[in-house]
């Protein structure tokens, strides 16, 4: 066995995975901001939802791409737990559109088409045309990927040494799954790993039931990926990847237990024989092609969409009950904040009865202050010791602030004209945008904390204790601030004031030490700039949590007026 056969199978492998990025890129380039958009909006329904999947995996040439996406989506709070289950249940059918494609093997159209694209890509006038020259390119470089493929492992599967390492090595059905499993883990593809084994398959390399069992191990691969994807994402995104990976688990399970008669649906609904063997001699006559078998790509293509249906099909109809396990799968701490980007208690369907919409703003409203304020204690924690799990959970928390800053404000929006109190709304969305604030000016002190670890700046002693003390001023008119909200009153308010003046007055006097620690040379410049910027963003939090508790008076005095 050459190892001229070895370079050249791997060559091809290297090109047709060059080629599916090429193509993948081209997609997104020319669909894919439009599609993301409809995404968000179109997957209120698990039957649409599962639709969009589909069409995200299409678009993306993967389904580990799209599921990696679609993670991304749950910890941005776009779509829900029981939303991502349908779309993660669709990219498995948008994945078998590639494969299908990919079946036909026109290697023939491979080379016109890199020429095409190429001349595109380079040559073209505007942004479209690139995009569609990269396309163009993708597509002969997987199809010339494919027949270099396919000829460098022919000659390899003669060899009886792989025969023998193939009859022990694939002697178990579960040696196949896991092998597939593996292989879309490495490669980061679904559809790209099917070309590979259609490619092995056709030379003769492994046999058709094989292919099938490695094909059917695809999809745990996949669902590794999603799993790391959502290692350091929220509860929500940890919750969807482990429910999707149990799906896939239970749906190679069954596909093992009824393996024949998988096998033989793959072949009723397939044309030819999977191990019919092209004819020895036409690779005597043309001396170019080695005999290959010309059917088996289109049944394992097959097999591929047969598997991805069928699990659509069984599972889809109970992502409601896996949603609901989902607290019983991965229970979450019951101590501490529900950070979860999305809403909980507001609901556009009850924007035309506005005393309950009221009540689900205020309740939302509520669930921001306790975010904020969590937030804005575990950066204190910060200064104690510092921790990079703990800069994880600050981000979540931040990113829950901002996403409900949007969708609250927008509920607000839509409920202005039907409240009755004309003050009421405008009062609830400049608490709204206080809250964001304070967790904007938050994140704004721990990444100075972050800064100033990484940088190895150091404070002198009296400059960490100016801090501290600022640190716990304000951590009471936070606290005063975020538990004022629908009892605030006028001693209320004038104690917030106090604490306001007083922290600003402890900003002056601190900046005036910081000064004269500079001057005297006790301070680096390096220093001397994130102690400035922790100052101002710990008196700005101050004005904010003022503000709040002043909105929330005038807020109540207005209700009660509206009342008389």
């Amino acid at each position: 066995m050459s190892l001229t056969f070895i370079w050249e199978a791997l060559g091809g492998v290297g090109l047709f995975v060059l080629g599916m990025k090429f193509m993948s890129d081209g997609l997104q380039k020319l669909a894919g901001d439009r599609l993301r958009r409809f995404l968000e909006k179109t997957t209120g329904n698990r039957l649409t939802a599962t639709l969009m999947g589909s069409c995200l995996a299409s678009l993306l040439q993967s389904s580990s791409a799209a599921s990696i996406l679609v993670i991304g989506f749950v910890n941005a709070g776009l779509i829900s737990l029981y939303q991502a289950l349908a779309v993660l249940l669709g990219t498995g059918i948008g994945a078998t559109l590639v494969i299908q494609f990919i079946a036909f093997n026109i290697s023939f159209f491979a080379l016109p088409s890199i020429f095409i694209g190429v001349i595109l890509k380079f040559f073209g006038h505007n942004r479209r045309l690139v995009y569609i020259g990269d396309l163009l390119a993708g597509i002969g470089l997987v199809f010339l990927g494919l027949q270099i493929m396919e000829s460098g492992f022919a000659p390899i599967s003669q060899s009886a040494l792989v025969r023998g390492v193939h009859s022990q090595f694939f002697s178990w059905r579960i040696t196949g799954v896991v092998i597939g499993a593996i292989l879309t883990f490495l490669v980061q593809s679904s559809s790209a790993a099917t070309g590979i084994v259609i490619a092995l398959a056709t030379s003769g390399l492994i046999s058709f039931a094989d292919g099938v069992a490695i094909i059917t191990g695809e999809v745990l691969g996949t669902a590794s990926i999603t799993a790391i994807a959502a290692i350091n994402g929220t509860k929500a995104a940890k919750r969807t990847s482990l429910i999707y990976f149990v799906i896939n688990i239970l749906a190679v399970a069954l596909a093992l237990v009824f393996f024949p008669v998988f096998l033989k649906s793959i072949a009723f609904l397939s044309q030819g024989d999977a191990e019919f063997i092209s004819p020895a001699i036409e690779k005597i006559i043309t001396n170019l092609t080695p005999p290959t078998r010309p059917f088996i790509a289109r049944h394992l293509a097959n097999a591929h969409t047969i598997f991805s249906v069928f699990s659509a099909l069984l599972f889809l109809p109970f992502i409601g009950f896996f949603a609901r396990s989902a607290d019983i799968l991965l229970p979450g701490k019951k101590e501490g904040v529900d950070i979860e980007p999305r809403p909980r208690f507001i609901d556009s369907r009850i924007i035309n009865t506005p005393p309950i919409a009221l009540i689900q703003a205020r309740n939302e409203l509520k669930r921001m202050a306790e975010i904020a304020r969590s937030m804005f204690n575990d950066t204190l924690e910060q200064f104690n010791s510092y921790d990079a799990k703990r800069v994880i959970r600050i981000k979540q928390e931040e990113e829950a602030l901002d996403i409900l800053q949007r969708e609250v404000s927008g509920f607000l929006v839509l409920l202005s004209g039907r409240s009755p109190n004309p003050l009421e709304i405008p009062g609830m969305l400049r608490m709204v945008s206080e809250l964001e604030h304070i967790g904007d000016q938050t994140e704004t002190i721990q990444d100075c904390l972050r800064s100033k670890k990484e940088k190895n700046i150091y404070f002198s002693e009296t400059a960490v204790e100016e801090l501290k003390s600022l640190a716990a001023k304000v951590s009471e008119i936070v606290n005063l601030s975020t538990g004022s909200l629908g009892n605030s009153d006028t001693e209320t308010l004038r104690d917030a004031l106090s604490q306001k003046d007083s922290i600003e007055a402890m900003v002056e006097e601190f900046n005036n030490s910081h000064m004269d620690r500079l001057t005297t040379g006790r301070c680096t410049a390096a220093a001397g700039l994130i102690y400035t910027d922790m100052l101002n963003a710990f008196n700005r939090i101050a004005e904010y949590s003022y503000n709040i508790i002043k909105s929330e008076k005038e807020l109540i005095d207005a209700i009660s007026i509206g009342g008389d």
